[in-house]
Parts: C-alpha cells; sequence; structure tokens
C-alpha cells in the first residue's frame, strides 16, 4: 500500500516539497527494505509512514538548486592547457623576438637621426653665430683701421716720442715690436736730421661721405682692410710738400682692449 501524503491548506505541490523533507521521506523507506530482497516490500507490522509536512518556511518558494562545487579529483583531473595560462608556441616566439629587434631596429635608427639633427642644428647655430659676429667684425675692424692709419703712419720730428707712442698704442703683436725697431733705429735718426714731417690722411671724396677704405675679409677675430692713403712729406731734402698716393693694407686682429693693427703692406 503506498503511503499517503496529508496536504495542508495552502501547501505547495509534492513536486515543490523541500529537498529536506524528501530526503528523511527516503531515509526511511530504506530501513524497512530487508536484505536480499529483491524487492522492497512494506513491512505489516510496521506503522504507517508518519505524514510529511512540508517545511513551513519554505511554503511558497521555488526550490533553488545550488551549484555543485567541483571537487579536488576533477580539478586535479583538468588538462594542463585549462589549469594553466595560454602559452606561445615556437613560432609565437619566434614572432615575439622579431617584433622585438625591429623595434630595436627603429629605436636606434631614430636615435641616430636625432642625434643627427642635434649636430646639423648645432652646426647651423654656430654657423650663424659666427656670421653675426662676422658681420660685427667687418664694421669694428673698419673704423679701428681708418682711425689708426692717420696715427701709425704720420710723424713730425720735433715730437718724435709722442707720435711714436701714439702709433704702438694701435698695433699688436710681433708688429708692434717691429715697428719699434724701425722707428728707433732708421725712421728717428732721418726725422731729426732733416727735420722731417708726414702727415698721412684717408682719401675722402671732395664732395664729402665715407673715407676711401673698404673691408678685403673678415672673421670673428680677423679682419684685412684696404685703404686708400696721401701722405704730404716736408723735409729739408725736398723743395716744397711732396704728396704720396698710397694703396695701404692693413690686417687687424682682435684683442682685449680691441682691434688692433697687426700687419701693414704698402701696394
Amino acid at each position: 500500500m503506498a503511503n499517503s501524503t496529508v496536504r495542508g491548506p495552502g501547501v505547495a505541490s509534492p513536486g515543490r516539497r523541500s529537498m529536506a523533507a524528501a530526503a528523511r521521506a527516503a531515509a526511511r523507506r530504506t530501513e524497512r527494505v530487508g536484505p536480499g530482497a529483491g524487492t522492497a516490500a512494506p513491512d505489516e507490522t510496521a506503522a504507517p509512514d508518519e505524514t510529511v509536512a512540508p517545511d513551513e518556511t519554505d511554503a511558497g518558494a521555488p526550490d533553488v538548486i545550488k551549484p555543485e562545487a567541483p571537487d579536488d579529483a576533477s580539478q586535479a583531473r583538468r588538462p594542463d592547457d585549462q589549469q594553466a595560462g595560454p602559452v606561445l608556441c615556437a613560432d609565437d616566439a619566434v614572432a615575439v623576438a622579431a617584433r622585438g629587434r625591429r623595434r630595436g631596429r627603429i629605436c636606434a635608427v631614430l636615435a641616430v637621426l636625432v642625434a643627427a639633427m642635434l649636430v646639423a642644428v648645432g652646426v647651423l647655430g654656430s654657423t650663424y653665430a659666427d656670421g653675426r659676429r662676422a658681420d660685427g667684425a667687418r664694421v669694428q675692424a673698419l673704423a679701428a683701421a681708418t682711425q689708426a692709419a692717420p696715427i701709425v703712419l704720420s710723424y713730425d720730428y720735433r715730437r718724435l716720442e709722442k707720435d711714436f707712442a701714439a702709433a704702438r698704442d694701435h698695433l699688436t703683436g710681433k708688429f708692434r715690436d717691429e715697428y719699434r725697431r724701425t722707428t728707433t733705429t732708421v725712421v728717428a735718426p732721418t726725422a731729426a736730421k732733416y727735420h722731417g714731417v708726414v702727415k698721412a690722411s684717408v682719401v675722402k671724396p671732395p664732395a664729402g661721405g665715407a673715407p676711401a677704405a673698404s673691408v678685403v675679409s673678415a672673421s670673428p677675430d680677423k679682419a684685412v682692410v684696404l685703404l686708400f692713403v696721401n701722405q704730404v712729406t716736408t723735409s729739408t731734402q725736398v723743395t716744397g710738400p711732396r704728396v704720396d698716393l698710397n694703396r695701404v693694407r692693413m690686417t687687424l686682429t682682435r684683442t682685449d682692449a680691441g682691434w688692433k693693427v697687426s700687419a701693414v703692406d704698402a701696394l
């Protein structure tokens, strides 16, 4: 005889009884089955099954089936490719290495290009700065030569030491020493004996304007200037003043004291 189940009012259908109540009913039926029996027969003397009442707390609520947690054995049987992260094959490793080498070569090329650009910028900047300094040198050297020429190329026998000292202030280097020796041993005795007077001037246009002088070449520290110089000489050796029209090339060098004459050549 099948066990009957009493349903209370407002109780859910048997299919919705709680898993705990079903498990208790199954355990009782198992106790009534004798060992060795092919089929389970109800015990005549056994008391009727206790009516299983559904858990009131489960009434009206759907059964929640929790996902079964994997046991340790199944976890251990997982394939290696599921337990570990992705593994690169040999071809992938070669491709990654090749990409790394390409990036390294590109970075090296870019570094060389950047270095070359920096060098070019430095050279251009230096060239530009030298050009600016050379332009300044042209103006300064031309002014210095125009001022020095009348002093260096003139003298008066009545004040030789003063004139020669004034000239040496515009000279520098070996030319200064050479000028001192020449004026002391040659010019001074001759000028004193014949009452020589030489007055030099840079030629100017009759209508006025800039002196007849121009810069032949110029660098930041050196310049060559060409001047047209007239020298008027009087002495006891000549009758009346003598005028000499000269072309003079002066080399000037930048010093701490300004631009100084380092060579004079008559052309």
